[in-house]
């Protein structure tokens, strides 16, 4: 099978952004559309739940989010360890034909079973995507530029994040929360789909130039690269429960941000305007701190990262006015492009290329099972001590990961790939 997913219209396949301009530009447009196919819900979801279907705990109205997350992790997962197997293409198309229904089931859903249904299929349709398009990015970067790529990859996505919560809180403050806002859905779906399908190029021989004389067949099993990525490496182990806390705010911010904005009696075009700072100042930011990653390391962006995301949900629990929580919200994004890109380029650092796909995809597992114990917590916590009290108490979690970080991580070049001992 790897033999078929080689034989890609590539001619003399060359490592680095430049060199592959027009491919990788490709994938950072696609992943834009993968991001906007989340956004769509960010703003209005948590809002429907309320409003259109009367669900007044905040644990249930968070089921979505724990949906989304389960399925989504373990997408990751499957994504890191088949892409090897069967190429990347195939796993990029396989995830926009499963997205393709979402807007559909959103538009009419009967009641919030449907809705929570449709977010698994969301989850496989992010899952299998967007891990597709980081470790095609992966592969065509190179070491060199691979916290630059990470920038560009992320950056695409949550400004499409941001862009499309503003616009479908904009349509739904217009012409109601439903069905309007989703046929922008219909619009993303297709055409990542059409490109994914007409234009893209398979990019796993660019791991055969990488790896040199390095064995083409990973010297581990599954079994070791999970355990690796999970706890026995000390960077590794690092970047996980990082990238967990850090989508563990990020569920929040998608899934009881909304709901606490309105209770300090902020319009819908507010609350649109919120969940799109966050993320649209995340976006931009990450094409700063990717490339700065290259240049001066990984660890202490990150550490920092995860602090200035603690004093951003610190902010937000304290304060009530607008003003006051866009700049928590501008702070927050700041704290998560600092943490974003650099935790995917850190496992790409850490891992070598005939088995990195397998690493990543274990990360993506623990980073985005951090949005369903975020909804499974800010639930919770929300409902038992009140939604103030729930969002400072994760600025304490997100603290703490910052401080594993500046402990148990050990800085290396990015550019050289180390043997895992």
């Amino acid at each position: 099978m790897i033999e078929s997913a080689l034989s890609s219209p590539y001619t003399s396949p060359r490592l680095g952004i430049r060199a592959i301009l027009r491919q990788s530009s490709l994938l950072v447009l696609i992943n834009a559309f993968v991001g906007a196919m989340v956004g769509m819900e960010r703003s209005i979801l948590p809002l429907i739940a309320d409003k259109e279907f009367g669900i007044a705990s905040n644990s249930a109205i968070l089921t979505f989010l724990v949906s989304f997350g389960i399925v989504k992790s373990l997408s990751n997962l499957l994504a890191g360890r088949f892409s090897d197997r069967v190429g990347r293409k195939k796993l990029l198309v396989t995830g926009w034909v499963i997205g393709l229904p979402v807007p559909f089931m959103l538009m009419w859903a009967p009641g919030w079973s449907w809705v929570v249904a449709a977010n698994v299929l969301l989850g496989i349709n992010q899952g299998l995507c967007w891990s597709a398009a980081v470790i095609m990015k992966i592969d065509l970067a190179g070491p060199k530029q691979r916290g630059l790529a990470m920038g560009f990859n992320e950056f695409a996505g949550y400004i499409a994040v941001a862009g499309a919560a503003y616009f479908t809180a904009i349509i739904a403050d217009h012409y109601g929360l439903r069905p309007a806002p989703f046929y922008l859905g219909v619009a993303f779906s297709t055409m990542g789909f059409l490109l994914s399908v007409l234009l893209v190029k398979e990019t796993l021989q660019f791991t055969k130039i990488e790896s040199g004389s390095v064995p083409s067949i990973s010297p581990y099993s599954f079994k070791e690269i999970f355990s690796l990525t999970s706890w026995k490496d000390k960077n590794l182990f690092s970047c996980s429960q990082a990238g967990l806390v850090n989508n563990l705010n990020d569920g929040i911010a998608w899934g009881l941000f909304p709901l606490f904005f309105a209770s300090l009696g902020f319009s819908l075009d507010k609350i649109g305007f919120l969940a799109g700072l966050y993320p649209v100042t995340w976006g931009i930011t990450q094409l700063l701190t990717g490339a700065l990653s290259d240049m001066v390391g990984r660890k202490w962006i990150i550490v920092s990262g995860m602090c200035v995301q603690a004093v951003a949900l610190w902010i937000t629990a304290e304060v009530s006015g607008f003003s006051f929580q866009a700049v928590a919200m501008v702070v927050l994004g700041i704290g998560t492009a600092m943490v974003y890109p650099t935790l995917l380029a850190s496992v790409g650092d850490a891992s070598q290329a005939v088995w990195r796909a397998s690493a990543i995809g274990v990360y993506r597992l623990w980073r985005d099972l951090g949005y369903a114990l975020g909804a499974i917590l800010a639930g919770f916590l929300a409902d038992a001590f009140g939604m103030r009290n729930a969002v400072a108490g994760v600025g304490i979690l997100t603290f703490l990961s910052g401080v594993i970080v500046a402990v148990r991580f050990q800085e290396q070049s990015p550019q050289i790939d180390r043997a895992m001992k």
